[in-house]
């Protein structure tokens, strides 16, 4: 056998222990239920969500963004592993999607304090946000919407701090260059862009839909 092939139980049977090792909370598989009827991304495997959770765990954040609000799934997640006092911002521009991560937030009873929603696309928010203010950031909407606004994002992060971005290996079209179509070409530009900023350390983690995981420089 080559030394190459995957040995027997890896790939999906792989992902679905990491999921089933990632284990949800109810409030958290009651966000997932409301997040699957909503329009846009699907919402994050919880493999992708007890990363994020031990991300923000490992930086002991304080202050993280969440840019497109996953019908709060997403954030649940990160509050996981922020610090008791820590904040979370999430911006959507969908509306329906900041209605249901209200919901997700009320019915995990967390204190009104510890979330901020702003309703607004990234080119609308993004510049009324504090640069070098946040642990961590993570990029959880369609990478169209996010793409031209790179460096504002980057510029969020402390030295030191995280951006993740969610869902670059779905469906495996990033890596096939006769796809052309719009989001992929946005991936491509995502990736690209990351991976060639000489302040960051960049890496992809094949976990769920994909994570381009980048650490600023200190």
């Amino acid at each position: 056998m080559s030394a190459h092939l995957p040995p027997p139980g890896s790939g999906s049977e792989g992902a679905a222990y990491a999921d089933r090792f990632a284990a949800e909370t109810p409030e958290m598989t009651a966000a997932r239920e409301r997040a699957v009827l909503l329009p846009g991304p699907p919402p994050i495997e919880p493999s992708t969500g007890a990363t994020l959770a031990v991300l923000a765990g490992v930086l002991q954040a304080r202050a993280v963004v969440s840019i497109g609000s996953g019908g709060g799934l997403t954030g649940l997640w990160l509050l996981r592993g922020m610090q008791p006092d820590g904040v979370l911002t999430a911006l959507d521009g969908d509306p329906e999607q900041l209605r249901a991560a209200r919901a997700a937030f009320a019915g995990a009873a967390v204190p009104a304090g510890r979330t901020r929603m702003i309703f607004g696309t990234p080119g609308e928010v993004l510049p009324r946000l504090s640069p070098d203010a946040y642990d961590l950031v993570v990029c959880a909407g369609h990478p169209r919407e996010y793409a031209a606004q790179l460096d504002a994002v980057v510029g969020l992060v402390r030295a030191g701090g995280i951006v993740v971005c969610h869902g670059l290996l779905d469906q495996g079209r990033i890596a096939d260059r006769a796809v052309r179509d719009p989001q992929t070409v946005a991936w491509r530009e995502v990736a690209r862009t990351l991976r060639e900023d000489e302040s960051l350390l960049s890496a992809v983690l094949p976990l769920g839909a994909g994570l381009l995981v980048a650490t600023k420089r200190p």
